[in-house]
């Protein structure tokens, strides 16, 4: 019975296969396991806050636009003016005092 076993353990297919199916099969198992930690990680993460959460929601979502058009509905847009931001290579400090002067001017 020995040297049957003794001849099995010195078989190619049990000394090297049998290792290698088993850190194959294993590893899988293995690595199901963390990646469902990270994927549960990352939904704990995600919840948002309750007051951020009720404004997300998609059924209040007419409220809430008829909150923007309330808010809207206030601004002049008659005498808005379209300023241009400086440019990355002009100083912004002397650009809004040359728009601050132009607009006086227009006044």
């Amino acid at each position: 019975m020995w040297s049957k076993f003794r001849k099995l353990l010195n078989n190619r297919t049990v000394k090297y296969g049998v290792p290698m199916l088993l850190l194959v099969v294993g590893g899988s198992f293995g690595l199901r396991e963390f990646t469902q930690i990270r994927y549960d990680a990352q939904k704990i993460r995600k919840k948002l806050d309750p007051s951020l959460e009720a404004r997300v929601n998609t059924e209040k979502q007419t409220v809430i636009l008829q909150e923007e058009y309330e808010k809207l509905k206030d601004v002049n847009l008659k005498d808005w003016r379209n300023i241009r931001g400086p440019r990355p290579w002009e100083d912004s400090k002397e650009y809004q005092e040359q728009q601050r002067a132009r607009l006086n001017k227009g006044t």
